[in-house]
Formats: C-alpha cells, structure tokens, sequence
C-alpha cells in the first residue's frame, strides 16, 4: 500500500522560503517521473514541479514557480523535496505530491498548507 506524507508548510511573510518534504513508503519514486502539484481555494490541483527518474533526472518548472523552487529527490530515502524561495502570496495552497505523467497515480495524500501573508 503506497503512502505519500507531504510536510514542511506553514506560514510565512512574502519573500520567505520553506522547504517541503514528501515521503513516500510502499513504492520507489526514483523510478517514476515525480512531483509536487498544489491547489489553491477554489482552484483545480495545478502541477508546480517534477523530476525524471532515475539518479541524474531532469526538472522541470511551471513558469509561475520557474527561479524560485527547486525540485529534489533523495533516492535512498525515498524522499521527494521542494525548496520554496522568495514565496509571494500567489503561492497559497496546499502542496501534494505524486507521480507525474505516469498512471495509475498514487493515493493522494494530506498535503501541506502553504500560506504567504504579511
């Protein structure tokens, strides 16, 4: 049974950074195309990042994110990783992550709240 555990948000003033985390047990996301998607209120779940598989993969960015986050994996842990830098309130939203282009997708799990607000 595949499990994804989203943690690291929270609240933070314009311009802050955080770091998100996402550990994933029951599956080995190195070897999917993986990534973090987040849903803002009364949006559709939007994909933010992803990662190729295997050890040297390929990013890839949303525009709107593109200079600022930074996707990682720790393939020995099994551990998926979004470096949030200079966050602006249009990055409010709940950050999931999950399988990218790559069906079935796993169970989604409870996200993070990410919030940026002076």
């Amino acid at each position: 049974q595949v499990q994804l555990v989203e943690s690291g948000g929270g609240l933070v003033q314009p311009g802050g950074s955080l770091r998100l985390s996402c550990v994933a047990s029951g599956s080995n996301i190195s070897l999917y195309r993986t990534g973090w998607y987040r849903q803002a209120p009364g949006q559709q779940r939007e994909p933010v990042a992803d990662i190729r598989s295997g050890g040297g993969g390929a990013t890839n960015y949303a525009n709107s994110v593109k200079g600022r986050f930074t996707i990682s994996r720790d393939n020995a842990k099994n551990i998926m990783f979004l470096q949030m830098n200079n966050l602006q309130p249009e990055d409010t939203a709940v950050y999931y992550c999950n399988k990218v282009q790559s069906w079935p997708l796993y169970p989604w799990g409870q996200g993070t709240q990410v919030t940026v607000s002076s």
